[in-house]
């Protein structure tokens, strides 16, 4: 039986969100299991990634605030979505995948979870760059096309995600916006642990941030995710 984290943090602004899950990277090590994190956001925001340049975020989006994520990938609208992240230890074989393949099973698992509730999805086959009324998308916004391995709904994009992998361990940051039909976010969570479960002898155990997790997400927070100077850094 394979151990793994569960905890579903529940709303919190930018700067918070981003902090806790660059925290759960960096507690990789000594936690030394897998952690999957659902969470919300407590106003509308805009995540964009790490390599971005803040000039064109700033004008390819009316929405504020604008929070750079640890992780690559584009500029995804924060609200109502549902939103998650995946922290791999580095002695896990998840680490040592090629991005390709980590971004093709991430997804893979968001598409059981959601058809073990008769919702069908599928994994894009190609790259789609421009948005389905033939208008190109804006240079890095994440949700106009699509990548290959992205998740498909109809044909529409629903979920994305973006990863960073380092010596803590790797980090996976996904967006599932907007949710098809009328599946209640509860029942998906519920649905992604149990397909994991089924699939590689899973067991799911709570984590209950501790102090030292607690404290340096707000450090985090505090001195890094919600200066202007660093989120404008480039």
């Amino acid at each position: 039986m394979n151990i793994c984290f569960s905890i579903n943090s529940g709303k919190g602004n930018a700067a918070f969100n981003m902090a806790l899950d660059e925290a759960l990277l960096e507690a990789m090590t000594r936690l030394r299991a897998p952690v999957l994190r659902f969470y919300g956001w407590t106003e509308p925001a805009v995540s964009f990634g790490y390599f971005q340049r803040f000039a064109e975020v700033e004008q390819a989006t009316l929405l504020r605030p604008l929070v750079r994520r640890p992780t690559g990938g584009g500029i995804v609208p924060h609200d109502a979505d549902w939103t998650y992240s995946f922290a791999v230890p580095p002695q896990h074989d998840w680490h040592s995948l090629p991005a390709i393949e980590s971004y093709r099973r991430m997804h893979d698992w968001v598409r059981l979870g959601f058809e073990k509730l008769n919702v069908h999805t599928e994994l894009a086959r190609d790259k789609k760059a421009l948005i389905g009324s033939g208008k190109s998308a804006a240079p890095g916004e994440c949700f106009a096309g699509h990548e290959k391995f992205d998740v498909l709904w109809h044909g529409k994009k629903i979920a994305g995600a973006a990863q960073r992998r380092n010596k803590l361990g790797l980090l996976i940051q996904g967006s599932v916006q907007p949710p098809p039909l009328s599946v209640a976010r509860e029942n998906w969570e519920t649905a992604m642990r149990a397909t994991a479960s089924e699939a590689h002898s899973i067991e799911w155990k709570k984590l209950s941030p501790d102090n030292a997790l607690l404290s340096r997400t707000a450090e985090l927070a505090r001195q890094k995710y919600s200066r202007v100077d660093y989120n404008q850094k480039r």
